[in-house]
């Protein structure tokens, strides 16, 4: 049976947490990822995952198939976080680790 967005997304919360000082929390009521100092690096929206990104990830993320600027439903796409869809669920992990280091200063 294949796997869920859902069951992907928690692989990757469960990869960060075990991995890196990071926590399940959420953020605009929607489930994510926070690094030790409580700041929100990666959530999961609309079966996609969302990264706070700089380059060349952000770029890189950019140009995958479907991917675009996260907009949490106020009309203004937040210019650092992409959305990520399912078919891409493959990269989710290394898009969290960097947005990870991204959020942590590195």
């Amino acid at each position: 049976m294949p796997s869920t967005p859902r069951a992907e997304y928690d692989n990757v919360v469960n990869e960060m947490v075990a991995s890196s000082p990071s926590k399940s929390s959420k953020m605009f009521g929607m489930p994510c990822l926070k690094n030790e100092l409580g700041k929100a690096y990666a959530g999961f929206y609309q079966e996609a995952m969302v990264f706070k990104l700089t380059s060349p990830a952000h770029a890189e993320a950019l140009a995958l198939s479907g991917a675009q600027l996260f907009d949490p439903g106020m009309g203004r796409p937040m210019k650092e976080w992409v959305v990520v869809p399912a078919d891409h669920a493959a990269r989710w992990l290394n898009l969290a680790k960097a947005a990870m280091k991204y959020v942590d200063g590195k």
